[in-house]
């Protein structure tokens, strides 16, 4: 499994790597000091891959690097997003191979927080334009999120308020740890939601209800978020993200083109009328015929020697 580390060259971040390594992730570090970045490579026994491709890499670190996942890395302010956590966020995605990545999890650093909310120091001096402008920001990166490529999991590890609340609905499935929180405190901060959660949340829970915690500002925890359907399930905290992984290692067993257009499908066509979606779905449907993935696919299906049939069908995104 791959793990993506944002300010890797020092403190936490550096942290988090070797912890990582030593569990046999394979990693994309980022950081500001190159030279830093250099001396944690040579120490974590990497730096023999860390210019490859992924096409250059073995068998097994190829199997690995199937599945990555992005921490927001802010443990000191509950991973709290400023400007600079989006900005780090935004270029995490693009750099995103997808060639190789089928599966992309997201969580906060450490166990308190999945992301506390946006960062209210920022935020307490902007004006109107400012302000706007923040949330337009915030917005462009949630929405690449949301309709990013590849399916994206939220594995929500503590706290999920205002921002954090708003960038895990832009994932395409949320599970939790036992001590999630979520919510929408903006009212009682003399603000709206702003990172599109006035749209988001009454889309994925019943409206009433989504009304009711935006105005009270009222926060729920993680059973009543899986009783009115935010999360898809609640885990011990020990046990996220084993379950994130086997979720994301079944998602990318799968035929990605067909993945990919499933997702593309879905969101596309809850904008638009039935009569509208449909259409998008006979074009998507389409698209996956005459593919490298459809014919092993099917072929396999219809296989009829029991020795020849595989298990698992090497899908090569093609």
């Amino acid at each position: 499994m791959k793990a993506l580390v944002t300010g890797a060259s020092s403190g936490i971040g550096r942290d988090i790597a070797k912890e990582l390594s030593k569990r046999g992730y394979d990693l994309i570090l980022v950081a500001r000091d190159l030279e830093k970045l250099n001396e944690l490579t040579k120490m974590l026994n990497i730096e023999e891959i860390i210019d490859k491709y992924p096409s250059q890499c073995s068998g097994g670190q190829q199997q690995r690097v199937a599945i990555a996942r992005a921490i927001v890395n802010r443990p000191k302010a509950l991973n709290a997003l400023n400007s600079q956590v989006l900005d780090e966020l935004d270029a995490t995605l693009d750099g995103v191979d997808l060639d190789v990545i089928r599966c992309l999890i997201l969580t906060g650093a450490g166990e308190k927080s999945f992301v506390a909310g946006a960062d209210i120091g920022e935020m307490s001096t902007l004006t109107k334009a400012e302000g706007e402008a923040f949330g337009k920001k915030g917005n462009d990166v949630f929405r690449k999120l949301e309709t990013f490529p590849i399916p994206v999991i939220a594995a929500v590890n503590g706290f999920a308020l205002g921002g954090g609340c708003e960038i895990s609905m832009s994932c395409d499935i949320r599970i939790c740890s036992e001590n999630a929180v979520f919510g929408q405190p903006e009212a009682g901060l003399g603000i709206t939601p702003g990172f599109g959660g006035t749209q988001r949340l009454a889309r994925v829970i019943p409206v009433g209800m989504a009304k009711q915690m935006i105005y009270t500002a009222r926060n729920i925890k993680a059973e009543e978020a899986y009783r009115v359907g935010l999360v898809n399930a609640v885990y011990p905290l020990e046990e996220l993200m084993p379950a994130a992984k086997k979720m994301a290692a079944g998602i990318a067993m799968q035929a990605p083109i067909a993945v990919r257009n499933c997702k593309k499908a879905i969101n596309e066509g809850l904008q638009v009328d039935m009569d509208q979606a449909i259409v998008i779905e006979e074009k998507l449907f389409g698209d996956c015929f005459e593919t490298e993935d459809q014919k092993a696919g099917m072929g396999n299906f219809l296989e009829k020697d029991k020795e020849k049939k595989l298990k698992v069908v090497p899908f090569q995104n093609k």
